[in-house]
């Protein structure tokens, strides 16, 4: 493995292949990563990757020409030389936030370097009670003694792995990895602050402090170019500053699913709100930024003094916002939501690869047309994930299966283009589930997990899947339907496709869906 600290020689390579996952802390890291590059003029090519066949392919395409690869957010969690067959010259530089990583990578000190931070807890099995060498075993025993022996050891050794395999969550974000490591190499910057504030404001205040303190006294600090980066609480309302107030509040998960405003006496609970706040419907409705001054400087604690009333109780959360001189100002939340609007676009017949890159875009200070774009399909998205629940929701879409709760989204659905990207249907999956749990009453489906489907491609009949655990109050979700997905399609021979670096979401022929699900019932209860 290769610790944050050592790791200075990385950058010391002639030529790079960077692959990058299709994900938003991948998109910073790898804008992080872009900028060391280019400070110590090392040559790379980048090449996005959607999943493990599109890593494959790349790999296949540039073997002959790099021996050094750095993957972002793919690679770790499988046995990567087993799977691309790479000569021995070939070194991987891993940065993968899936958990668990495979234990061969972890154990390999030869190709696959491991970017990690040193006190990151894999919870890796020892390598004696994996590999286990059967020449160690001598100690006077005959082979016929040593070969009864073999079995139960495999057997063992099938269970530790079982154990250390069997949930899938996220390490260290890989954006705050590389901007570790551009601090460690004095080389962070203030771009690479706000790459890493759009995934990781926990750790990020300290980091603010010193970079706001840096440039305190210099003379362009209120220019109309200058950036600055603030940490601030601000209102738990999805793009306010982008969009009407009223909107907002429609369409942000938190007070929709508080408000239940898929019902009648929620939209009349949203009225009373309103009429709280005191604030005219006129200004409600148009643009934030057209609002009145004098109503929009008070805004925030009118509206946590009304929240308070209505039970809203965390409508004020900890954030960062970035100022890109006096007119633009966008919060952490408003990037992600902008730059996955634009990473996974329906809107023209354009490839991954471009959207990539437009998305990638985005996140530079000098392309602010993108990221306005990226809200506006941001917008749009959020309204089709909020008219999707509500129908979900009033036409009882969402069914109890025993040890999980099902809903699929059938072909004609409005939007469900939209929904056949992962992103996206992971966003509606964790909105749809924290709508039912406000709304209903049976307290046994309020701690079930919740699988989702929707048309993937009508021509090869397939659905996307997803699995995300139960609503709660702890960040720490581990996620047990990769390894349930796998197991439930090859008990049955199901048609699936484990192609996302997320095992939690596959591709599945439409035609089995009954008989897969029906498995992964039997298998969990």
């Amino acid at each position: 493995m290769l610790y944050l600290t050592n790791v200075k020689h990385v950058l010391c390579f002639q030529r790079v292949a960077l692959l990058v996952a299709s994900d938003i802390d991948a998109l910073c890291a790898c804008k992080i990563l872009q900028a060391l590059f280019h400070c110590d003029q090392v040559q790379y090519t980048l090449v996005p990757v959607t999943g493990w066949q599109d890593l494959g392919t790349a790999f296949l395409e540039h073997k002959e020409q790099f021996r050094y690869f750095v993957l972002i957010n793919c690679g770790a969690n499988v046995d990567l030389l087993e799977m691309l067959q790479p000569d021995d010259d070939s070194v991987f530089f891993i940065c993968d936030t899936h958990r668990p990583v495979d234990v061969v990578n972890v154990y390999n000190e030869t190709q696959i370097k491991l970017l990690i931070k040193q006190d990151d807890d894999l919870g890796v099995p020892p390598y004696d009670d994996i590999f286990r060498d059967e020449d160690d075993e001598e100690g006077g025993d005959s082979g016929n003694e040593s070969d009864e022996g073999s079995e139960p050891h495999e057997g063992e050794v099938r269970e530790i792995l079982f154990d250390y395999e069997q949930y899938e969550y996220h390490g260290t974000s890989a954006s705050m990895m590389f901007f570790e490591l551009a601090w460690v190499l004095t080389k962070d910057t203030k771009d690479m602050l706000c790459m890493k504030y759009v995934t990781d404001i926990a750790t990020m205040q300290r980091h603010v402090s010193r970079h706001n303190h840096r440039n305190e006294d210099e003379e362009n600090s209120l220019s109309i170019d200058c950036m600055r980066i603030s940490f601030e609480y601000d209102l738990r309302l999805t793009l306010y500053q982008h969009w009407s107030l009223y909107e907002s509040i429609c369409n942000s998960c938190y007070t929709s699913c508080n408000f239940k405003l898929w019902t009648l006496n929620g939209q009349k609970k949203l009225q009373e709100f309103l009429a709280d706040m005191g604030l005219p419907l006129k200004q409600v409705r148009q643009k934030f930024n057209s609002m009145d001054m004098s109503i929009k400087e008070n805004l925030r604690d009118v509206i946590e003094e009304s929240s308070n009333k209505y039970g809203l109780k965390d409508i004020r959360i900890q954030t960062f916002g970035v100022h890109f001189g006096f007119k633009n100002r966008f919060l952490a939340s408003d990037m992600v939501h902008a730059t996955a609007a634009l990473l996974e676009s329906t809107e023209k017949d354009e490839s991954d690869s471009d959207n990539f890159i437009k998305a990638l875009d985005s996140l530079s200070r000098s392309n602010l047309e993108r990221l306005h774009s990226g809200i506006e399909l941001a917008k749009r998205k959020l309204m089709a994930i909020q008219q999707t629940v509500a129908s979900c929701i009033c036409t009882n879409l969402i069914l109890s299966q025993g040890p999980f709760l099902y809903c699929y989204l059938m072909e004609g659905t409005p939007d469900v283009k939209l929904f056949s990207k992962p992103i996206a249907l992971t966003l509606l999956c964790k909105y749809l589930l924290k709508a039912f749990v406000h709304s209903t009453r049976n307290k046994r489906c309020k701690l079930l997990p919740l699988i989702m489907a929707a048309p993937k491609d009508v021509e090869k009949g397939t659905v996307i899947v997803v699995g995300i655990p139960p609503e709660s109050e702890t960040s720490d979700k581990k996620n047990f339907f990769g390894r349930a997905f796998e197991k439930a399609a090859e008990s049955t021979s199901s048609r699936t496709l484990h192609d996302n670096f997320d095992t939690s979401i596959i591709e599945l022929k439409t035609d089995d869906r009954s008989k897969f699900l029906d498995a992964l019932i039997t298998l969990l209860s």
